[in-house]
């Protein structure tokens, strides 16, 4: 069975995990406190970061390269559509999300307000927080110009753009810090995607110290 070394709140795991579930492919999660840098942590990616997976006898590092190996091993079903094109804006959102979202605004929030309290790294920056809160706002407009124009975020058809969108969404709606009043679309796009077997065990994760708000796993929130 594969293995996964994850942490719970981790969007650039979860993107992983639902890759894994979409895909209906078993695997076992482990916890990795990869901020303590174990040696053997550091002999599977000495880049001490997560996720990382093995599986058929190898082991791979770095969300995009997981994802991409997957979908090419497994390309059923599908989550990058056939033409360059298309493909071409798969990938351009996946980095959008996991690079300018994840600095603007999971770095902002989820790290001030969840890694730090874990690894004992002291208290939130507030202004990184005011930042976070003021940075979401534009990227929930964009996503709704996109659903705007697009059934999905990359076409007409769901792809890992979504997952890529969906596992930094989820981890910051796990601290409440997603406003999703703000764009109708937005709200329905991820209902939407919500709803879908693969993220039952993102839905299930608990992380101590920090209970999820009661709407968390609420499909009709």
């Amino acid at each position: 069975m594969a293995k996964l070394y994850h942490v719970p709140l981790s969007p650039f795991c979860r993107k992983v995990r639902l890759s894994l579930a979409e895909k209906k492919i078993e695997c076992e999660l482990v916890e990795e406190r990869y901020w303590e840098k174990d040696t053997d942590f550091l002999r599977r990616n000495p880049a001490a970061k997560v996720p990382v997976l093995r599986m058929d006898g190898k082991t791979m590092a770095e969300s995009a390269a997981i994802c991409e190996w997957l979908e090419e091993k497994y390309p059923e079903p599908a989550l990058m559509p056939r033409s360059a094109d298309a493909r071409f804006e798969v990938r351009r959102l996946v980095g959008w999300f996991d690079d300018k979202f994840h600095n603007e605004v999971t770095s902002k929030l989820l790290y001030e307000r969840v890694n730090k309290k874990i690894m004992k790294q002291g208290f939130p920056d507030s202004s990184n927080v005011k930042a976070g809160a003021k940075a979401i706002k534009y990227h929930l407009d964009y996503m709704a110009w996109l659903l705007d124009h697009r059934r999905w975020l990359a076409g007409d058809v769901m792809t890992l753009a979504d997952f890529a969108a969906a596992a930094h969404l989820s981890a910051l709606d796990y601290i409440s810090d997603v406003d999703w009043n703000r764009q109708a679309s937005v709200k329905d796009w991820y209902a939407k995607i919500k709803s879908r077997p693969a993220f039952r065990n993102i839905l299930a994760d608990q992380i101590p110290g920090f209970p999820p708000p009661p709407h968390y796993a609420d499909l009709d929130f």
